[in-house]
C-alpha cells in the first residue's frame, strides 16, 4: 500500500481524496495556489505546499511545480482528481518517469482515448455503436460538404481533442458548416492546441448517459451501471441520476456490456466513464471516454456501494479488484444536483465573492459533498461549483421528493447560487416523468 499520496487538485474533490487516504491509513500531501491559502479543506491533509500564484496556468496546471511538491513530499503516487491535469497523458508519463505511480490509466491508454477520432475508431473495432460520421479527421471544406450531404443535415462538428463543448458546432446546411468548420478548428486550436475536428450526424433531443467503468492491472474490467447526465445547460452537467429513467433493461445491459468491450479493447486501466447518447427511439452511440473519476461518481457510489476512490487506490497499488460483475448491483435511486456559484437569471454568470451564510442540508439518504463553509471566498479563477448535493431513495419519486426538501435547507448568503433554477427543475413536470433530453433546458428557460 502507498504511504503518502499527493493530490494534484483542489476544493471538493481534493478533500473527498484525502478523506478515502486516511480510510486506507496513507498520509496525504496537498498543494495549493495562493487563492487557496488558508482553505479550511487543507487541514485535512498531512502536508500542504504552495505551487504559485492565483491562475491555474501557473500553479494547478504546472506540471514541474506538482512534481516538484511530490519529491519534497516523499510521496509515491499523485491522484489527480477531475480537471486540471487529470487528462493530460504528458502529466501521467512525467509522474511514472519519476517513479511516482499516477493514479490512473497509462499514458499510452489516455492518450489513445483522448483523441475522440482514435477512440471512434476503437470503439467500432469494439463492435460498439458510434454516430454515423467521417471516418477520420475532416481536412477541408469541400470535403467536409460532400461527406455532410451523405449522412445528411443537420450535422455536428466536433474537435478531436475537445471537451466542454468547446469546439463544437452544428450546421444545418452547407453554408454553415463552411462557417462552423472554421470556426471549431479555431476554437479547439485556442482551447486544446489542437485544431483537428471531424463530423458527425447531429442527433436531435438524445439524451447523455454514461456508464461508470473499473478495470485493475490483472485483465479484469467490471461496469458499475449507468448515470443519466441529460439534464444539462450548454454541455454543463446540472443533475445526473442513476439508474436512468426510462431506459428499457435490454438497452441498459447492452450499453453497460458495450462499454466493458471498449475499455478491454484500449488496455485501460482504473476508473473511466464511457460516455453515450441515446436517440429518441432508443438507440445508443458512443461519443466518449473520459479518463478519470467523474464529477459526478458519487450517483454510482450511493446506489452500488463502491467507494470509487479507494478502488483507483487499490487498483492503482496493483490490488486486483473485489468484486465481479455479476456482485455490482443497483440498489435503489441516486440523484445529485452541482450547487454553482452562478447566477441563473442572468444567463449563468459566475457570482464570486464571500459566503456569509451555509447551512447544509441532513437527514436520512442525504450526502453534501462540499469544501466550502460561512467565511469561505468563492475564487473567481477556478471552476463556479461550489458543491454536490446527492440524495439516495428506494424509488425515483422519493429520491425527487427528498431532493426537493434537501434543497429547501439548503441555505446559501452572499453569493447567487443555482439553488432556484434546480428547484426549478425538479417541480417541473417533464422532469418529474423522467422525460428529459439535453435540449430539455434551453426549450424550457431559453437564454
Amino acid at each position: 500500500m502507498f504511504k503518502r499520496i499527493l493530490v494534484a487538485n483542489r476544493g471538493e474533490i481534493a478533500q473527498r481524496i484525502f478523506r478515502a487516504c486516511r480510510e486506507l491509513e496513507i498520509e496525504t500531501v496537498a498543494v495549493f495556489s495562493e487563492a487557496d491559502r488558508g482553505a479550511a479543506y487543507l487541514k485535512l491533509a498531512d502536508e500542504a505546499y504552495c505551487i504559485g500564484p492565483a491562475r491555474a496556468a501557473d500553479s494547478y496546471l504546472k506540471i514541474d511545480r506538482v512534481i516538484s511538491a511530490a519529491e519534497i513530499g516523499n510521496v509515491q503516487a499523485i491522484h489527480p482528481g477531475y480537471g486540471f491535469l487529470a487528462e493530460n497523458a504528458h502529466f501521467a508519463d512525467v509522474c511514472r518517469s519519476c517513479q511516482i505511480e499516477f493514479i490512473g490509466p497509462s499514458h499510452e491508454a489516455m492518450a489513445l482515448v483522448g483523441d475522440k477520432n482514435a477512440a471512434r475508431r476503437l470503439a467500432r473495432e469494439a463492435d460498439v455503436p458510434t454516430v454515423p460520421g467521417s471516418d477520420g479527421l475532416v481536412e477541408n471544406e469541400a470535403e467536409a460538404v460532400l461527406l455532410a450531404r451523405e449522412i445528411g443535415y443537420p450535422v455536428l462538428v466536433k474537435a478531436s481533442a475537445g471537451g466542454g463543448g468547446r469546439g463544437m458546432r452544428v450546421a444545418a446546411n452547407d453554408l454553415a458548416l463552411r462557417a462552423g468548420l472554421q470556426q471549431a478548428q479555431a476554437e479547439a486550436e485556442a482551447a486544446f492546441g489542437n485544431g483537428e475536428v471531424y463530423l458527425e450526424k447531429y442527433i436531435e433531443s438524445p439524451r447523455h448517459v454514461e456508464v461508470q467503468v473499473l478495470a485493475d492491472l490483472h485483465g479484469n474490467v467490471v461496469h458499475l451501471w449507468e448515470r443519466d447526465c441529460s439534464t444539462q445547460r450548454r454541455h454543463q452537467k446540472l443533475v445526473e441520476e442513476s439508474p436512468a429513467p426510462r431506459l428499457d433493461e435490454a438497452t441498459r445491459t447492452a450499453m453497460c456490456e458495450a462499454a466493458v468491450r471498449l475499455v478491454s479493447m484500449a488496455n485501460y486501466t482504473n476508473a473511466g466513464t464511457v460516455e453515450f447518447i441515446v436517440d429518441p427511439e432508443g438507440h445508443y452511440y458512443f461519443i466518449e471516454l473520459n479518463a478519470r473519476i467523474q464529477v459526478e461518481h458519487p450517483v454510482t457510489e450511493m446506489v452500488t456501494g463502491v467507494d470509487l476512490i479507494k478502488a483507483q487506490i487499490l487498483v492503482a497499488v496493483g490490488e486486483p479488484l473485489p468484486f465481479s460483475q455479476e456482485q455490482i448491483v443497483q440498489s435503489g435511486v441516486a440523484m445529485e444536483c452541482r450547487i454553482n456559484a452562478e447566477d441563473p437569471a442572468k444567463g449563468f454568470r459566475p457570482t464570486p465573492g464571500e459566503i456569509t451564510q451555509w447551512i447544509a442540508p441532513g437527514g436520512f439518504g442525504v450526502r453534501m459533498d462540499t469544501h466550502v463553509h460561512a467565511g469561505y471566498t468563492v475564487s473567481p479563477h477556478y471552476d463556479s461549483m461550489i458543491g454536490k448535493l446527492i440524495v439516495h431513495q428506494p424509488t425515483r419519486d422519493e429520491a425527487v421528493v427528498c431532493m426537493k426538501r434537501a434543497l429547501a435547507e439548503l441555505q446559501i448568503e452572499g453569493v447567487k447560487t443555482t439553488v432556484p433554477r434546480l428547484r426549478e427543475i425538479l417541480d417541473h413536470p417533464e422532469f418529474a416523468e423522467g422525460r428529459v433530453d439535453t435540449t430539455f433546458i434551453e426549450r424550457t428557460w431559453p437564454g
